[in-house]
């Protein structure tokens, strides 16, 4: 066992390590591990390696549910992991969790961290018959990766936590609530509102039908029919990976709406929330929404879906109004409200960031994550300043 304990992080795609859970591995790092990332290399290789990890290309492909593509990907990151020997390992979301815990089984790995981000139309049954059918598939390959020793669960709301518990899937003593990687309060600091009118909506976002994007163009296009100057921005692009992704058509019958304006993927989502008076989710359904967070730390007032995961950071009353997924006509209720509202808007501003100082910020989460990476690893790696259980 070397000096520095090695952890290896596992997830699909490098834009996604990038995108999600860099703020974690620098905790990590600066905690004296050796980081390693295994993952599907696309663009993000020497962005990754410039904060000091080493990064591990796997050949699997996200959405593939292909059994021999399966078992090929489950030997290749066993015979990662044998060859690697890290002493702990972190895989995040379901596909990662799934044949990445097969494959820790398989070679030996000691301590192991499941992160589920979500839990998706597969597991859940919403999809169409290919995703219920790789549910019954993947429903009992969770139950015995999420029991293995000297392993724990980490889930991003309280929701999926009681859903995987009651159905038997996951113990209880094993589960742990910890909000993604946070969000760097540093770097997204509260920004003044733009000038209105027109009031500007922001949503940024995958442009997937989960995601709610077309019953919130719809809301949009009701407050301007009844004469309000309010515009949209809709900020992402479509995901061909993903069952639910738009069309082009629909790109192109928004585009030509009035108001409406789809910039694409943005690098830096301040740029988004400078132009923005309020920010809206309407997804289905979310593990923890990383837009919403960045948009609360820039200190906006939010409308979102009254659903698993948005409920987490958009707090009814307090900082957010919430409304039933699938319905355009009260979002453009809760919509209208903010809109004509500015008192509301910077109350429920001043909340966002405050719930994100709170508990929220990466170095917190980092703080917590990295606690819990010692405690799994046990002896091996004593901690210096031991300290309560995390919750």
């Amino acid at each position: 066992m070397s000096a520095k304990p090695k952890l290896i992080y596992l997830v699909t795609e490098d834009w996604y390590f990038w995108s999600h859970r860099l703020p974690m591995a620098r905790a990590a790092r600066d905690a004296g591990f050796e980081i390693a990332v295994a993952t599907r290399v696309d663009k993000h290789r020497d962005r990754i390696a410039g904060e000091g990890f080493r990064v591990l290309p796997l050949s699997w492909s996200r959405r593939s549910i292909n059994p021999a593509g399966t078992l090929s990907a489950v030997a290749e990151i066993a015979a990662l992991y044998r060859r690697e020997a890290p002493d702990i390992v972190h895989h995040v979301a379901m596909k990662p969790v799934l044949l990445g815990g097969l494959a820790a089984g398989l070679a030996g790995v000691p301590a192991v961290v499941n992160a589920l981000t979500g839990l998706g139309s597969a597991f859940l049954g919403t999809g169409g018959l290919k995703s219920r059918v790789a549910g019954a598939v993947a429903r009992p390959l969770l139950r015995t990766v999420l029991k293995r020793p000297n392993s724990v669960t980490v889930l991003q709301n309280e929701d999926d936590r009681k859903m995987l518990v009651a159905a038997g899937l996951l113990p209880d003593e094993r589960a742990r609530i910890i909000r993604g990687s946070g969000v760097d309060t540093m770097h997204y600091q509260v920004l003044p509102e733009p000038p209105a009118p027109p009031v500007t909506v922001g949503c940024v976002a995958r442009l997937l039908a989960d995601k709610g994007v077309g019953p919130l163009v719809e809301a949009q296009q009701r407050l301007r029919a009844k004469g309000l100057d309010v515009n949209l921005i809709l900020a992402g692009t479509p995901d061909p990976e993903n069952p639910t992704s738009v069309t082009q058509a629909e790109l192109e019958r928004w585009s030509a709406l009035p108001g409406v304006e789809l910039p694409g993927h943005i690098t830096d989502v301040r740029e988004v929330w400078a132009r923005c008076h309020v920010a809206v989710l309407a997804s289905r359904r979310e593990g923890l929404p990383k837009s919403l967070l960045e948009a609360a730390a820039c200190g906006r007032a939010i409308v979102a879906t009254d659903v698993p995961g948005c409920r987490e950071v958009a707090h009814a009353g307090e900082n957010a109004l919430l409304v039933p997924p699938d319905d355009p006509a009260a979002l453009a209720d809760a919509l209208e409200v903010l809109v004509r509202d500015a008192a509301m808007r910077a109350r429920f501003g001043a909340a966002s960031r405050r719930m994100v100082e709170s508990d929220m910020a990466s170095d917190r989460v980092g703080a917590k994550t990295v606690e819990l990476y010692r405690r799994l690893m046990g002896a091996a790696f004593p901690m210096t300043n031991p300290v309560a259980e995390v919750s």
